[in-house]
C-alpha cells in the first residue's frame, strides 16, 4: 500500500496519558478526534465518564489502559479495572502484560492475567502491552504466544513509559508471530509521518500516538498531488 491508501485517521488511537494532562486536555483531545475523525480516544480511566460524554452521538469509541503503566497489578485488580471502566462506558481496553511474572517464566500466571480480564469484559476490544523494550526476542514470541491463547485482540509494542518505544523491527515480529490470529498495534515514540509510514509497512494495523495532529499534518502534506 502507499500513502494513498492509507485511511490514516482511522487507523490512530489519539492519546492523552501524561500524568501532568489535565481535564482540558482530555476535552481537546475529544474535540480533535471529532474534528479528525479519529476512531479511539485513550484517556485516563479517571475521565471515563467526561471523555463518553464529550463524544456522544459519534463512532468514536473511549479506550483506557488497565494495569497501566507496569502491568504488575494483581490479576483481580486488572479484572475489577476493566469491569468498571466498561461499565462506565469505555470499549477498548489496553492492558500491560505482567512483565515481572514474564520474565519469571510464569508463563500459566501471564495467560491467566490476560484471560480473566478477557473473559470478564466480554464484547470490548482487549489489547495487551508487551513493553517490548523489556524482553528479549524469545519473551516476545512468548509473550504473541501467550496473548493469542488468553483471547487478545490485539498485541502491543510499548506504553510510551518505559526506555524505549516501538521499532520496525518488533512490529515485524510481532505480525509473524500472531500470523493472523491477532493484529498489532503500535505505540511508543511515533511523531512524525515517516516513522507512522514504517509501522504501517512492517505490519501494523493500529497506531497509538499523542503526536496525532503532526502526524496528520505531514500526511496531508504528503499526499497533495505535486505541480
Amino acid at each position: 500500500m502507499t500513502m494513498h491508501d492509507w485511511n490514516l485517521p482511522t487507523l490512530i488511537d489519539h492519546t492523552v496519558l501524561r500524568p501532568d494532562a489535565t481535564k482540558a486536555d482530555m476535552l481537546r483531545l475529544c474535540r480533535e478526534a471529532r474534528e479528525f475523525g479519529f476512531g479511539v480516544i485513550f484517556v485516563p480511566p479517571c475521565y471515563i465518564d467526561e471523555a463518553v460524554e464529550a463524544v456522544a452521538g459519534t463512532k468514536i469509541r473511549v479506550g483506557i489502559p488497565i494495569g497501566f503503566p507496569l502491568g504488575g497489578h494483581t490479576t483481580a485488580t486488572k479484572v475489577a479495572e476493566a469491569i468498571e471502566g466498561v461499565a462506565r462506558g469505555a470499549k477498548v481496553l489496553d492492558m500491560v502484560i505482567n512483565v515481572s511474572r514474564l520474565k519469571s517464566g510464569d508463563y500459566d500466571l501471564v495467560r491467566t492475567d490476560m484471560a480473566e480480564v478477557v473473559k470478564a469484559t466480554a464484547g470490548s476490544e482487549h489489547k495487551v502491552i508487551l513493553e517490548t523494550c523489556c524482553l528479549t526476542r524469545e519473551e516476545k514470541i512468548t509473550a504473541c504466544h501467550l496473548a493469542v491463547e488468553a483471547g487478545m485482540d490485539y498485541v502491543k509494542t510499548s506504553t510510551g513509559f518505559a526506555t524505549a518505544g516501538a521499532t520496525v523491527e518488533d512490529v515485524r515480529l510481532m505480525k509473524a508471530t500472531v500470523a493472523g490470529r491477532a493484529k498489532v498495534k503500535a505505540s511508543g515514540g511515533i511523531r512524525d509521518w515517516k516513522t507512522t509510514l514504517a509501522m504501517l509497512e512492517a505490519g501494523a494495523d493500529r497506531i497509538g500516538t499523542s503526536s496525532s495532529l503532526a502526524i496528520m499534518a505531514e500526511w496531508q502534506l504528503q499526499r497533495q498531488p505535486t505541480s
